[in-house]
Parts: structure tokens; sequence; C-alpha cells
């Protein structure tokens, strides 16, 4: 009898760890078809850009560059060089301008960044835009210096109507030095799925030698 008490309180547990399980399987699937769709997306040509835009979507988009408002988003090293990422507004006709992150470049500059003039055609991926959080560095609006890529408060530090989303620019190499591909999000959920499946399986295993297991006489 004092065999059953502890069988009625394992069984929660192992209901949760086969819930888990069961959720990182379907995690796996659905991360499985988010990174097909990114790769489909990749190799085709770029989209007109539309208003709402799917998130990393590959699109197309014509405007003019406004210079004189670029700001810079982020901190990133690339070896032992210091650098940060130059986001430019694109203005359009009759639309709200959207920012366009036009790539790397060191904070410390030892040459001329490259600024078109004129109208031009961008193509990048669909950023749906960052927010700030507790652990955030603090943005500084005045220096035009932000370390989260958060398109509204950007554009309202520079005075200008943007879209909530933003343009991260795709090419060749350059400067400043655009992205190449689309970003992949990672895929541990087979992991964590054998994880919690096998954590369950071994406290079955538990029940079930305690359960045989002969009374002394």
């Amino acid at each position: 009898m004092k065999r059953l008490p502890l069988l009625l309180a394992a069984l929660p547990v192992l209901a949760i760890l086969l819930y888990l399980g069961t959720w990182q399987v379907q995690r796996l699937h659905w991360k499985a078809d988010l990174l097909a769709r990114i790769a489909a997306s990749e190799a085709a040509p770029a989209m007109p850009l539309r208003d709402p835009p799917e998130p990393l979507a590959k699109v197309r988009v014509t405007g003019r560059f406004d210079h004189a408002r670029e700001a810079t988003v982020g901190i990133e090293a690339r070896g032992p060089v210091l650098g940060t990422h130059l986001v430019t507004p694109l203005l359009r006709d009759g639309a709200p301008a959207i920012l366009v992150n036009r790539g790397w470049v060191p904070v410390e500059r030892t040459r001329a960044v490259t600024r078109p003039s004129g109208e031009i055609t961008v193509e990048g991926w669909v950023h749906p835009g960052d927010r700030p959080n507790l652990f955030s560095a603090t943005d500084d609006p005045a220096g035009r210096r932000f370390y989260t890529f958060d398109p509204p408060a950007i554009g309202a530090a520079l005075g200008l109507p943007v879209t909530p989303y933003a343009l991260v620019a795709l090419g060749p190499a350059a400067f400043p030095d655009p992205a190449r591909t689309l970003p992949r999000p990672t895929n541990n959920h087979l992991g964590y799925a054998i994880t919690w499946y096998g954590l369950a399986a071994s406290l079955l295993g538990v029940l079930a030698a305690f359960a045989l297991r002969r009374k002394p006489t």
C-alpha cells in the first residue's frame, strides 16, 4: 500500500515530462517549416514591398536616402574591429519613410562611407523591429546612437514618420558592408524533445522497478 501514494504522486510529473517532449516536437516541426520558408525566400527574387509585409520576407523598395538623418544601431565586433550598423531613412513618395540598415561600419572609420544619391532600389529582408528590455543599453537619441532597432523610437528621434518595421539591406561587400543572407533561428528542439522524453522514460523505469520490487520477507 505504501507504493500507491508514490506512484500517484509520480503520475503528474510523468504527464508534464511527456507534455514538454510533445511540445518540443511541435516546435521542431514549426521551426523546420520556418527555416524552409526562409531558404525559399532567400533563393527567390526580391518581391515588391507590400504593406504590411511578412517578417523576414525578401523585398525590394525604391526611394531616396536621407543621409542627413542617418543613425547607428548596436555594437558588433568583427575580429579586432569594433563596429556598428548604419541606418538611413529611405524616403518614398506618398508613403512613410522606411529605415534601412545599410550594413556594418567600424566605429572608427578610416575611409568615407558610400552615400548614393537620387532614386535607388534597395533589396533586403523585412526586420519587424525590436523592443528594449530590462537589459537593453540606453539609447542616445541626441547623438543618433541606438542599441535597440526600434523603428518608431528611432523615427521619432530623427523627427521623421517611419514604418513600424525596417529593412536590412542585402548585397555584396561594400562600405557599409550589408548582410549577405537572411537570418536563421537555431533549431535545437530535437535535442530538447529527446531530453524530456528521456526523463519520462527514466521515470517510468524507476516506477516499474519500484512497483516490481519484492517486499522483504
